[in-house]
């Protein structure tokens, strides 16, 4: 692969870059590969959303760069505190298994990763101090604004949160990387970090940002936070089904729709990379026959057309994420491993029992008082029934 043909593959199937000249620089001008990290909060179970940022790192891989996988441990917690702390060590090593897996999934080759827990070099004398430097040039609402779509947001938000943007942009230099990937959800981070890491003595990184697939549900993004928005990436065929089912798929509209997004930026884009550029994604029809589809922009058309319908297109993708979801079903059924850090990372919740009402106790001589007063009032009211006569 040329360096020119590099630097494309870097750059393809992105929403947007910040300083492509870095890129260009780096390849060309220094000639040498591009390093790159892509980090991970280790929160609740990874979704098939997660499909989305593991083809590019394949695509970064095929094109030459140096790809560092941050299990960010320590984030985890800082976001209103989504892994408690006891919990964090347990967590990267369940995250550790579903990625691997994952990019496994899609035909990375894992030897050529290079696997890095944040709290390893986060909680080191130099870094505190780094932070320290940026807290004290950080108003809050820009460190609030940097994590507003990353941070859970609330009235009163905790202390964490906030220096979560801050941290992220540090990670950058400590993990001596020329770019970072995430989701278009991290550009307010990225800016942040454009804007601070100078300020500190530290160089301008370039930022790669790739589509979100929006939620199943309502949600703008597939969240480990709102269960009904994902697919996890270890539901079974049947649940996988069910969800799907549910799925909003408003009939003939493409924008805002999460099925149609979910079958472009991962079904097409893993049978793309695995078929070197040849994507097929079919359809099978009842008494007709099946509709294939090899271009995105054709299966949206009969979309809108009505060609392809919900139902259709629903039973369509059901069959092919459940294919792309087989392997890594089967890696964790054959790891006893895997399966005692997942019963210890995210422990079943106890279901809690509504105690029984008490019965109130009257006092007996109230009740004596009141049965004594209804007695008086019924042999009034036959009193009267007998004058009446």
């Amino acid at each position: 692969m040329s360096p020119e043909e590099s630097i494309a593959l870097i750059k393809a199937n992105l929403a947007e870059v910040l300083n492509p000249e870095i890129i260009d620089d780096i390849i060309l001008k220094e000639k040498r590969d591009l390093k790159v990290y892509w980090g991970t909060a280790t929160t609740g179970k990874p979704h098939c959303g997660y499909f989305v940022s593991m083809v590019k790192i394949a695509e970064l891989l095929a094109a030459g760069c140096h790809i560092k996988i941050l299990l960010a441990d320590l984030h985890a917690y800082l976001d209103n505190m989504k892994a408690p702390l006891e919990l964090i060590e347990q967590r990267v090593k369940y995250y550790e298994f579903i990625v691997k897996s994952l990019l496994k999934a899609v035909g990375v080759d894992i030897t050529k990763l290079e696997f890095i827990q944040g709290s390893t070099y986060q909680c080191s004398q130099s870094y505190t101090m780094d932070r320290f430097k940026l807290e004290g040039i950080t108003r809050i609402s820009a460190a609030q604004k940097a994590g507003a779509e990353v941070v859970k947001q609330t009235a009163d938000p905790f202390l964490g949160g906030i220096i979560y943007p801050l941290m992220q942009a540090l990670d950058e230099q400590y993990l001596d990387v020329d770019a970072q990937l995430g989701g278009l959800d991290q550009r307010k981070i990225f800016t942040f970090a454009l804007e601070n890491l100078p300020r500190i003595g530290y160089k301008v990184r370039a930022h790669l940002m790739h589509s979100m697939v929006p939620g199943l549900g309502e949600a703008q993004k597939m969240s480990s936070s709102e269960p009904d928005s994902k697919i996890d990436l270890l539901d079974s065929a049947d649940v996988v089904a069910k969800k799907l089912k549910k799925a909003v798929c408003v009939p003939k509209k493409i924008e805002g729709n999460g099925v149609v997004a979910f079958v472009e930026h991962v079904i097409f884009r893993v049978a793309s990379l695995k078929t070197g550029g040849k994507p097929q994604f079919t359809v099978e029809r009842r008494d007709e026959e099946p509709l294939i589809y090899d271009d995105i922009e054709k299966l949206k058309a009969d979309y809108e057309a009505d060609i392809l319908t919900p139902q259709l297109l629903k039973a369509g993708l059901t069959k092919a994420l459940n294919e792309l979801l087989d392997p890594i079903r089967s890696d964790f059924a054959a790891s006893e491993e895997w399966q005692k850090i997942t019963a210890v990372a995210y422990p079943a919740e106890e279901k809690q029992q509504k105690p029984k009402k008490q019965k109130k106790e009257v006092d007996p001589a109230k009740r004596a008082a009141a049965l004594a007063a209804r007695a008086e009032q019924l042999k009034l009211q036959e009193g009267g029934s007998e004058e009446a006569k």
